[in-house]
């Protein structure tokens, strides 16, 4: 049975991944660094614990990455999949963005992710094993004051494709860019609500509706696959086709 990582996989796209990874007959660790989140995940999927570990990870400390990696090769005993989603934005006008918040969210978006190909890339070589790096079209574009979050997406491009020249042709490297995908009530329960989408939020979108966690879910199913191993160093836009379409006000 293959075994995949997931961080952030308390909430949003990565407790659907989760999901769509059970189902699709993995084990799956999951890093989580919030631990309300990850409480109820457990509690959600305790039919499935025998699949599951639960690990408490902060992704941009070394010293918790490296023991979560010990940690997940200990229980499993083997790592096919590492998919880089753990992610925070911070939102504020340049004038007000302080220097650790900027630290911060480069911290858990960018240098987490390099944080666990270090760590974990020993074990995937050994499986010929994939890794998922959650890039994001805010790489391409940005609306106002999301500065670290846009400028860490954007390094996670160029760390994709490093890695896969680097790591190739033992493990595969690529990242997928997300567009607007609703997520709202895929959070812990003390954030959770539904948002009220508009008939004009699903037509800016060619594909004519705003993304659901599923779509992304089932592009990382799709990369990992062993049999799609001539695809590395790529990136993947799902966005219903949001950044193709010119729009005039």
């Amino acid at each position: 049975m293959r075994t995949a990582i997931i961080t952030g996989g308390g909430q949003g796209i990565g407790r659907v991944t989760t999901q769509y990874l059970l189902t699709h007959g993995y084990r799956v660790a999951i890093w989580e660094a919030d631990t309300d989140a990850l409480a109820e995940l457990r509690e959600a999927f305790k039919a499935s614990s025998a699949q599951i570990l639960f690990i408490s990870c902060d992704v941009s400390s070394e010293t918790n990455v490296r023991k979560a990696a010990e940690q997940t090769i200990n229980h499993f005993g083997q790592i096919d999949a590492l998919i880089n989603n753990a992610a925070i934005m911070i939102e504020k006008p340049l004038d007000k963005f302080m220097l650790d918040e900027w630290n911060r969210v480069i911290g858990t978006n960018l240098t987490g992710a390099f944080l666990c190909a270090k760590h974990l890339s020993p074990y995937l070589a050994q499986q010929k094993g994939s890794i998922i790096n959650m890039a994001s079209t805010r790489a391409f574009q940005s609306e106002p004051d999301t500065f670290a979050y846009s400028a860490s997406k954007g390094g996670i491009l160029a760390l994709t494709h490093s890695l896969a020249v680097s790591l190739g042709p033992d493990i595969r490297v690529n990242a997928i860019s997300p567009g607007w995908i609703d997520v709202s009530a895929l959070k812990k329960k003390a954030k959770a609500k539904s948002d009220d989408l508009r008939p004009e939020d699903h037509s800016q979108h060619p594909a004519g509706r705003v993304g659901q966690a599923d779509d992304i879910a089932r592009m990382i199913l799709f990369l990992i696959a062993p049999e799609n191993s001539f695809i590395t160093g790529q990136n993947f836009v799902v966005d219903g086709g949001m950044t193709r379409k010119m729009i005039y006000v």
